[in-house]
């Protein structure tokens, strides 16, 4: 039993490392900061997640187990908050989308920005 846990271990470790490479590779390559956001933003937090639910597997304690699970729901709950947040900001402030890009018509309506709640 305890062999066959450290396989599913080994692999998620691997899965981990792999959307982690994904969403590097994702940073580097992709044309523009949304297309590059979303790529950090989902690949990066799978990747870690796999590979912190990997220690809850084969952790020496109990306490080590607590701590990757505690690490893994903080990523999950606010790494789509923070991309959130960059987005809006590189939005408000002009960035370009990539030219290929379409863009719904109701998204380019001007809309009254308080900035006090910005």
């Amino acid at each position: 039993m305890e062999q066959a846990l450290e396989i599913i271990a080994g692999l998620m470790v691997l899965a981990g490392g792999f959307f982690c490479l994904v969403a590097g590779i994702g940073v580097v390559k992709l044309p523009d900061l949304f297309m590059r956001m979303h790529a950090s933003t989902k690949a990066g937090t799978v990747g870690v997640g796999l590979t912190c639910l990997s220690l809850v597997l084969v952790g020496p304690t109990w306490i080590v187990a607590g701590k990757a699970v505690a690490v893994t729901l903080f990523m999950i709950a606010t790494a789509p908050i923070g991309s959130h947040l960059i987005g809006r900001a590189a939005y408000r402030a002009g960035f370009t989308f990539w030219e290929p890009t379409i863009i719904e018509p109701i998204a380019t309506e001007t809309f009254p920005v308080d900035d006090d709640q910005a």
